[in-house]
């Protein structure tokens, strides 16, 4: 049985993926709370990834970086302390965990990393600089390690639009912003987190073999069409 560690596992995308992953995979999660889910197939690491010295896993053929921030002002209101905090969590903790991991996953089974981008590294969106400038530097890694580490190991990033999660919730508080955020979608919906986490399931499988370096838009169309 392949094992994967899936860092901010407790909650979320991270969750979703998580319960999906137990049936047929040894899940190594990495998150500050304890997930509520238990399982024969399930350790937990107590672990804040930016605070602490990463937990020591003996082998692995699958990561998941999975936390993220949604902190949506005006340029005018962001401080240098924000950019710096939201490249923290995005993008410099996806880096620890890699280059902790990497020496393991080297040695998995057709391994495969995965991360988190967002639609509004592509379309521009007032008051999203600050996770703008730090997603596009996921993408970024995605296409440089992709590179890097190819043929041994593969790197993928999925770019989902507004997902029902609790880091969402601002966005999703009322029926009526419930309603915008639909009718903005040419798909008239936006994501559950158990769309995205079968998403990162097919890109830690053999099905997704012959990708790597990519950034798949789960748009619900608002990238890709103007309709």
């Amino acid at each position: 049985m392949k094992t994967i560690i899936v860092v901010g596992g407790s909650k979320g995308i991270g969750k979703a993926l998580v319960e999906k992953l137990l049936p047929n995979y040894n899940v190594k999660n990495i998150s500050r709370s304890t997930p509520e889910t238990s399982h024969n197939n399930l350790t937990h690491h107590q672990c804040d990834v930016i605070q602490n010295e990463l937990p020591e896993i003996k082998n692995a053929d699958g990561l998941v970086y999975c936390p993220g921030s949604i902190n949506l002002k005006p340029i005018s209101r962001l401080s240098i302390d924000d950019f710096k905090e939201d490249f923290e969590i995005n993008v410099l903790g996806a880096v620890k965990v890699i280059q902790k991991y990497l020496p393991i996953l080297k040695n998995g089974d057709h391994p495969s990393i995965v991360l988190f981008s967002t639609v509004a590294a592509k379309l521009g969106m007032p008051y999203h600089a600050s996770i703008a400038v730090s997603k596009a530097g996921i993408e970024g890694l995605v296409k440089s390690l992709g590179a890097e580490l190819a043929p041994t190991i593969r790197i993928n990033a999925i770019a989902p639009t507004v997902t029902d999660t609790e880091l969402a919730s601002k966005l999703l508080r009322n029926d009526k912003m419930i309603e915008n955020i639909t009718e903005r979608h040419p798909l008239k919906k936006f994501l559950s987190p158990e769309e995205v986490a079968g998403m990162a399931e097919f890109l830690l499988s053999k099905n997704s073999s012959s990708m790597s370096g990519q950034v798949l838009e789960m748009d619900c169309g608002i990238v890709s069409f103007k309709i």
